[in-house]
């Protein structure tokens, strides 16, 4: 139960008060176990951690790795299997980074914890040319440290904080500025091949982290680096979905289900699907030409974001 929950009521509470905090405690742990819930769904539908594994959870001070970290070690305390967690910081040297704040609140929980510093941020400030993004340069930094430093610890997974706004996030890049479609998958094999990356908040929204930092008041350290960087083509990407969302519910929801239904001989990638060698059967195929069907365009509602076809 998140301590927040535990509220301690007054004598001169009114019974409105009482109901008021009553409520308060129930959607917070109600919370709680959605995300310990979707942690776990998404562990085991991809097998992220298995029995013995060391992971090693990287966390920056954001509001993401802290819950990830959190609901990880509730987790480890549940679950059939025997694995460890370190936590590991990244200190890149940003100005008026607060290196005090990790360690105390590690210290406080108890968790292994090792704080890497290099100061990647000169490097970055030194080769970006002022008012360009600095994302791509500072993130190949970074992955190239946590990968050494998870040599170093003996870590056998990387557990990383991305979530799955994020992994819509970065679908919709990759497509519209990069002409592939590519996503952010919950696990993958590290460029250098040593390591497996998961990702256990694959199926958690980021406005469920945002407001379970909140009610857990994670000490959120800023990024002074990339955080002051308004017109990142992440926010507009991000700003999308937030307008779908809200004028067509569900829209968000169908695209991120799209990511694991995929069907490549509809697509037109010759790599995934033998195009070139495709010939009739005779036989009936489940996945076959649908082209001129009405579905699923014409019998959507205009609530779930579904274009129709034909005139009204």
């Amino acid at each position: 139960m998140l301590e927040s929950a535990n509220v301690a009521f007054s004598d001169e509470a009114t019974p409105q008060s009482h109901r008021q905090m009553e409520k308060f405690a129930y959607e917070n742990n109600k919370l709680h176990k959605r995300l310990c819930r979707q942690v776990g769904q998404a562990i085991g539908d991809f097998n992220m951690i298995e029995n013995g594994d060391r992971v090693m959870v990287c966390l920056s001070g954001g509001k993401d790795s802290y819950a990830l970290l959190d609901i990880l070690l509730t987790l480890r305390q549940r679950a059939p299997i025997s694995f460890d967690i370190v936590a590991v910081n990244l200190d890149q040297k940003q100005p008026n980074f607060p290196a005090h704040v990790l360690p105390e609140y590690l210290e406080r929980l108890g968790v292994p914890f090792h704080i890497e510093t290099q100061d990647t941020y000169s490097i970055v400030k030194r080769l970006i040319p002022e008012g360009k993004t600095t994302c791509s340069l500072c993130s190949r930094l970074r992955r190239g440290i946590l990968y050494r430093v998870a040599d170093e610890l003996g870590a056998t997974k990387i557990a990383l904080g991305h979530h799955r706004d994020d992994i819509m996030e970065t679908f919709f890049l990759n497509m519209f500025f990069g002409a592939k479609l590519k996503g952010m998958p919950p696990k993958l094999q590290s460029d250098d091949g040593k390591h497996i990356v998961i990702r256990p908040l694959a199926y958690v929204k980021e406005a469920d982290t945002a407001r379970y930092a909140e009610v857990k008041n994670f000490p959120i350290i800023p990024c002074d680096l990339c955080g002051s960087q308004e017109n990142l083509q992440r926010k507009q990407i991000k700003g999308m979905l937030r307008e779908w969302e809200k004028k067509f519910p569900g829209r968000v929801d169908n695209i991120f289900s799209s990511l694991s239904t995929v069907v490549p001989s509809h697509l037109m990638d010759k790599q995934l699907f033998g195009f070139e060698g495709l010939a009739a059967t005779g036989a009936a195929i489940q996945d076959g030409d649908i082209a001129f069907d009405e579905e699923p365009c014409s019998t959507g509602t205009a609530g779930s974001g579904v274009i129709r076809l034909q005139p009204e």
